[in-house]
């Protein structure tokens, strides 16, 4: 009776906090979009933005560590990471410098608020389907690494239920060799624990980003941008103890 008991409260327990966590997360991309449309300047609504995207979690009690943040170039550059959770993108946005632009599936498009915020901090969108919108958007991604902006993005191009690390899509590698800009790898833990794929309501947890040495790719061994590719996801599989989801063992 103790132990039905004490699971029926953690049941209501994590029920609550759930609530709780979606009513502040709602609440801070109200306030996020409300700034976004009035402060002038992409870089100050980027780190409106970003204050926004951390609140919900320090109010929700999720504590993160970020680990080799001097690991970041002060040049241009391309952020990589592994993607879990729907939470990925919020703490990108929270946590890395204002000065990234971050590449969205272009499926986030048929969402008009998230639309607005995201075009109003110079969010980038790419089909992951459509051919020609692909090869546009690969083009569209190089000019903006070759112009000078640092990049963010999820190489695997959307999650799974399952835990692993999946294939990595080659376009904005291609971008960095062509553009000349070093790849950083970043490992995100613990998002897949808070909010995995087909879950509603999140869960209490603890967030790690690991951020790992950059990736020249005037490196010969990483000539192609399917090498340059493979080594980056390699290195996040390294750090991230989750399975390859490529290799025959996982299958």
């Amino acid at each position: 009776m103790t132990d039905s008991r004490a699971s029926s409260l953690q049941i209501v327990g994590n029920l609550l906090f759930g609530i709780y966590a979606w009513i502040v997360f709602v609440m801070s991309v109200l306030a996020a979009i409300f700034c976004t449309l009035l402060v002038p300047g992409l870089t100050r609504r980027r780190q409106c933005v970003s204050f926004f995207a951390r609140l919900p979690l320090q109010l929700a009690g999720v504590h993160t560590d970020i680990n080799g943040w001097e690991k970041i170039p002060p040049c241009d550059c391309i952020v990589v990471a592994n993607h879990a959770s729907y939470l990925d993108g919020v703490i990108l946005q929270g946590f890395l410098p204002p000065r990234f632009s971050y590449v969205i599936k272009g499926e986030m498009r048929n969402f008009p608020v998230v639309r607005i915020l995201l075009r109003r901090i110079g969010s980038k969108f790419v089909e992951r389907f459509e051919a020609s919108g692909s090869a546009r958007d690969a083009r569209e991604l190089l000019r903006a690494a070759s112009a000078g902006e640092s990049l963010a993005l999820f190489p695997e191009g959307t999650f799974i239920k399952d835990r692993g690390l999946g294939r990595f899509r080659s376009g904005a590698f291609a971008a960095a060799i062509k553009a000349g800009v070093p790849v950083v790898p970043v490992v995100i833990s613990g998002s897949r624990h808070i909010m995995p794929a087909g879950k509603v309501l999140p869960r209490h947890g603890h967030i790690r980003i690991d951020i790992l040495n950059p990736i020249e790719p005037s490196d010969r061994a990483f000539a192609s941008s399917k090498a340059l590719a493979e080594e980056a996801r390699q290195r996040i599989l390294h750090v991230l103890d989750e399975p390859d989801l490529t290799s025959d063992a996982s299958l």
